[in-house]
């Protein structure tokens, strides 16, 4: 994980665990185990930073998120576009296009003013294929306000088939997420990936360990 913002750069290693829809659990490693780990269960949040000896928890919601990972999305939001999902708002006036470059691109416009894009690419084996039998990938999902500036942007690359139950999924290795107005830039790059493998709830919850300093994260202005 490449991680760019307004303090600065911050690269390593993590072990992920991530369910839809809005579980998540971030081990930093280090050469000498792990550095801080972060947990959500979809309503509780809790991040053991245990080079500074703390621990912080509070509930599950953007601002929290965007403390500890520089983004500003709900848990719901974070699980899919991680797993190379395009989360979409309801009720929106849509329209479909080629673009010039060989792309489908679906145009979504709420009510509210905001505009959202999302380009799918075709099977480079599937291009003469009729559109019904043509393999679809995700490559970009862009959320633009009012005004149009865009309030997130997650891009997928190096597509690759893993197993999932007895059939391959194809699954974007590279995800890039953007919060261009915050300065966040996350760039992840997956070595391995298991899809639906057994994870007890467990996993998702954690508590402070003995003598470590405890601070509460209230949801609000960062």
């Amino acid at each position: 994980m490449d991680q760019r913002g307004r303090e600065g750069r911050i690269r390593g290693t993590v072990f992920m665990f991530v369910q839809l829809p809005d579980r998540v659990r971030f081990d930093a490693m280090t050469q000498f185990g792990p550095a801080a780990i972060l947990t959500s269960d979809g309503g509780s949040f809790a991040f053991a930073d245990l080079r500074k000896n703390r621990f912080y928890c509070g509930p599950t919601c953007p601002t929290n998120i965007e403390r500890l990972l520089g983004l500003r999305l709900s848990a719901e939001d974070t699980t899919a576009l991680l797993l190379g999902n395009a989360p979409v708002l309801s009720e929106a006036e849509a329209s479909l296009q080629c673009t010039d470059d060989g792309l489908y691109r679906l145009d979504l416009r709420y009510a509210d003013g905001r505009r959202q894009e999302i380009d799918l690419g075709i099977h480079p084996a599937d291009l003469g294929a009729p559109p019904a039998e043509q393999r679809l990938r995700l490559l970009r999902s862009e959320l633009l306000g009012p005004r149009g500036k865009t309030i997130w942007r997650a891009t997928y690359d190096d597509y690759q088939v893993i197993r999932a139950g007895a059939s391959g999924v194809a699954f974007p290795f590279e995800v890039r997420l953007e919060q261009p107005y915050l300065g966040s830039d996350v760039l992840v790059r997956f070595k391995e990936v298991d899809a639906n493998p057994q994870i007890p709830p467990s996993t998702f919850v954690q508590q402070p360990r003995a003598g470590i300093q405890v601070e509460e994260l209230p949801c609000g202005v960062p």
